[in-house]
């Protein structure tokens, strides 16, 4: 079975490479790494830019090693959100174990996307502290049978993250 977000990043990804192949290369600031699905950033620090031949490291410095830093790649908060919102219409009724892995795995994708968007974490502070809170609850456990002890809270923070995003429209139009 195939998820539509996982049709969507294949589709992204298939995009992605197509502009790769038929774009220039560039370099990302250190401050905003770029990202793009499926890829590495790469980041430069202080050296001059990477060369056509080989996009995914910059040229050596003086001491022959390269300055790079790969960050792996992170959804734009809207791409996040989206997913997640595909879950409000869904229930334990048909497949729960698939459907509280899916709330947890949207609000994991949501929360490293809020952490990584050039507006800074600190535009998005209380969303990434109830995951926070959800997260500190599930202990690292994130079992079907710890998702359903906790499947309140799990929808709780789904549901409040919703109604915060709707009052924060500038964040996933």
């Amino acid at each position: 079975m195939t998820s539509t977000s996982s049709v969507r990043r294949a589709a992204l990804l298939a995009a992605a490479l197509a502009a790769l192949a038929v774009s220039c290369v560039t370099t990302a600031k250190p401050d905003r790494p770029a990202s793009g699905p499926g890829t590495t950033a790469t980041v430069t620090t202080g050296a001059p830019e990477a060369t056509a031949a080989d996009p995914t490291t910059a040229p050596a410095e003086s001491e022959g090693t390269p300055n790079t830093i790969e960050t792996p790649y992170v959804e734009k908060v809207r791409d996040a959100f989206a997913t997640l919102q595909a879950t409000l219409n869904d229930s334990c009724a048909a497949d729960c174990s698939y459907f509280l892995n899916r709330v947890h795995k949207e609000l994991q994708e949501l929360d490293g996307a809020m952490k990584a968007d050039p507006k800074g974490p600190g535009h998005f502070p209380e969303p990434i502290q109830k995951i926070a809170e959800l997260n500190k609850t599930l202990a690292g456990d994130s079992s079907f049978e710890n998702l359903k002890k906790h499947e309140k809270l799990l929808i709780g923070t789904r549901d409040f993250i919703n109604t915060w995003m709707q009052g924060h429209p500038d964040d996933y139009r």
